[in-house]
């Protein structure tokens, strides 16, 4: 039986960019891992990532809650450093 840490390492995601993507679209666990995976292969998707996160950002810091809107940037830095918008199909 698949673990959500088999289906992560087998994925081409870090922890932290599926955690991004669950805030945003109130997920939990492997829907959220599979709506990542999904989104990396479809057009716009990555874009799409990338605008969940800002997103994300955004409402941290309208929250005031600076420390998360910091790790969240540093989510979009590696985010967008390994997934060059268009590379994922």
């Amino acid at each position: 039986m698949l673990t959500y840490k088999d289906c992560l390492e087998v994925s081409d995601l870090h922890q932290s960019e599926v955690d991004a993507v669950a805030e945003h679209e109130h997920l939990q666990g492997l829907p959220a891992l599979a709506e990542c995976e999904h989104l990396l292969h479809t057009d716009q998707g990555i874009e799409r990532i990338q605008h969940m996160i800002v997103d994300d950002i955004q409402h941290a810091q309208r929250a005031g809650k600076l420390q998360h809107a910091r790790d969240l940037r540093r989510v979009l830095t590696r985010f967008t450093k390994h997934h060059p918008c268009g590379a994922g199909h």
